[in-house]
Order: structure tokens, then sequence, then C-alpha cells
């Protein structure tokens, strides 16, 4: 029998001994006393139409993809979380490097500028000395060649103390 078609008023409930799994019925109930409305109405329950709509209906399949679904999510939120705070742990820790890094080398900085400031002092006083030595000096002047603009202003400035 074709769905949409009305069944046989002859076909009873013992010719169809299968029908009673299909349409959710136990066996005893299907009797020889069903009526053509019950045939009819377990025709209607096994209709295709009535089938896909049951078929159609899968709330448990699709809460637990969405319970999965928000499960993967909560997982992923959670490791960005961790990443996100490992970066940020990174970058502060590069950030105080940098600080320090910056401070010695600022400390240095000042460090070979006082020596640098010192060795200008220690080589004036070295050219004062030459300077003042150089009279009674044996050797010969003339062979130590002393530039002008260095040896003249810091003996006129030892002079003038």
């Amino acid at each position: 029998m074709m769905p949409g078609q009305i069944p046989d008023p002859s076909v009873t409930a013992g010719s169809l001994p299968s029908l009673g799994p299909l349409a959710g019925i136990s066996a005893t109930t299907l009797s020889e006393h069903l009526k053509y409305a019950d045939l009819c109405h377990i025709g209607a329950m096994l209709s295709p139409l009535h089938l896909l709509g049951k078929l159609g209906k899968r709330t448990l399949p699709i809460k637990a993809e969405k319970d999965e679904e928000e499960e993967r999510r909560k997982r992923r939120r959670e490791k960005n979380k961790v990443a996100a705070a490992r970066c940020r742990n990174k970058k502060k820790e590069r950030t105080e490097y940098l600080q320090k890094e910056s401070e010695r080398l600022e400390m240095m900085n000042s460090e070979l500028k006082a020596q640098i400031e010192e060795l200008k002092h220690e080589r004036q006083q070295l050219i004062l000395m030459l300077n003042r030595h150089r009279p009674t000096c044996i050797v010969r002047t003339d062979s130590i060649k002393t530039p002008e603009k260095e040896a003249n202003p810091l003996l006129e400035q030892a002079e003038a103390k």
C-alpha cells in the first residue's frame, strides 16, 4: 500500500503482523477487532511526513552538539586567557630588562664621561709639568715637538697661579 492511499476495509490486523512494532503498538493490542478508523490512524502514524517530522526533531543531538561547541569555546577561551597572561608577563619582563639595561648603560656613560674629564685634567697637568721642566732639561728642546696651542696657554695659566 502506498502512503496516502486509503486502506482496504477488508485488511485486518491479523494480516499485518509486522505493523505493531512499526507503529509503536504492541502485538497483543493489534487484534482482529481493530476498526477501520484505527487502521487509518495507524496509517497516518506510518506516513512519510509523520516519520520525517520525528526524524527532523533532533533535540538531544543538537543539545549535545551545542554543549560540545560551548565546551570547545570554553577550552579555547581558557587557552587564549593563559596565552594572553603569558604574553603580558613576557612583555613585562622584557620591559623590566630593557629598563635595567638602560639604567646600567646610563651609569656606564656617566662613569665614562667622568673618566674623560679626569683624563683631560691629567693631560693638562702633564703638559704643564712638561712645559715647566723644559727650561731646565738637558735634552735638546728642538727635538721635542709640542703643539704651539697647547704649550703657551698652559704656561700662561700656570704662571698666572
